[in-house]
């Protein structure tokens, strides 16, 4: 087994949609980013490429490349998977802070939605939302939003033709 931690932040700016976890989040700002700006989704994939120590988002995914330029992250993220196909994921951990939106309501269908995108079962995944409380600068303004993920994959087992036990 091995453990990856993950974390991401972004400006915030009007006329921006803000998706958080492959959900469109109802807002009058949104991340200021190369891709879709998904904080979330790039959280998970630094996690998962660190917990297979593959580096992190920018060394795939660099934003020079203009071919991620308004990338959608889950496009990102089922390439992730791609990269580490010989683990499965254990379980997510994940924490949003995020001044003045509230996010709770959206919390089922982030899970369902990276459920979705990861074909996992959305009970292994944890969503959990803050609030700077007004502090930390620019989250606490408003003016950002950071997440952070704590992950666990393992290697994948298979049964050979003996019915013997291996891992991949």
């Amino acid at each position: 087994m091995r453990i990856g931690t993950g974390w991401d932040i972004h400006q915030l700016v009007e006329h921006k949609p803000l998706i958080i976890g492959g959900v469109l989040i109802e807002s009058n700002k949104g991340s200021l980013a190369h891709s879709d700006g998904d904080v979330l989704i790039h959280a998970i994939i630094d996690a998962l490429l660190g917990a297979a120590r593959l580096g992190d988002i920018g060394t795939h995914f660099p934003p020079s490349d203009k071919k991620y330029k308004n990338i959608s992250s889950a496009l990102l993220l089922r390439e992730t998977l791609n990269l580490i196909q010989d683990y499965s994921i254990v379980n997510i951990d994940s924490t949003i802070i995020l001044q003045d939106i509230h996010l709770n309501p959206y919390i089922p269908e982030m899970r369902r939605s990276l459920a979705s995108i990861m074909n996992i079962d959305e009970s292994i995944i944890s969503i959990k939302a803050k609030t700077a409380e007004g502090l930390l600068g620019e989250v606490g303004t408003g003016n950002a939003i950071i997440a952070q993920v704590a992950l666990l994959i393992d290697e994948k087992q298979s049964v050979d033709d003996t019915g013997s036990l291996y891992w991949v």
